[in-house]
């Protein structure tokens, strides 16, 4: 499968929300994805197939050149594919690009699939947010690369 990954058009949000709809027991509402397409301090990546298909995205937010990395997700059927791992590379290397240095994510503790993409592409556990998440109520793990 051939994956590229381009920033958000809005003739992909609605896309972007029915992946979100399955991925996240709280997914962002289009207003986030409006604001990202008219705003600047932020990017949302979308990976499609060669036939157009969303496969997947993340959020990559410019922080006083830091990258804060965030919704990271996959449809279920495309998953073990190297998606997530070409999101990554991608937003980092356009992130370089634009003069961040450090990247920061954060996930469930219990997502082992995405905390070994996550080390895969250099990212170590340095902190941990006790309760982050609900439903279920889990703690985050903080990742970073620097």
């Amino acid at each position: 499968m051939n994956i590229h990954t381009e920033i958000l058009k809005e003739s992909d949000i609605e896309d972007i929300i029915a992946l979100e709809n399955e991925c996240f027991a709280h997914p962002w509402p289009r207003s986030a994805f409006e604001e990202i397409l008219t705003g600047t301090t932020a990017e949302y990546y979308a990976a499609k197939d060669d036939e157009g298909r969303l496969l997947g995205g993340a959020a990559l937010f410019f922080l006083s050149g830091e990258g804060d990395i965030t919704n990271v997700a996959v449809h279920g059927i495309y998953r073990n594919n190297g998606i997530a791992t070409k999101l990554l590379e991608d937003m980092i290397e356009d992130g370089r690009k634009r003069g961040l240095t450090e990247f920061t994510l954060e996930t469930r503790e219990s997502n082992l699939a995405a905390i070994a993409v996550y080390e895969k592409n250099g990212f170590v556990v340095e902190g941990r947010r006790p309760g982050f998440y609900r439903d279920p109520k889990e703690d985050a793990l903080v990742m970073w690369l620097r």
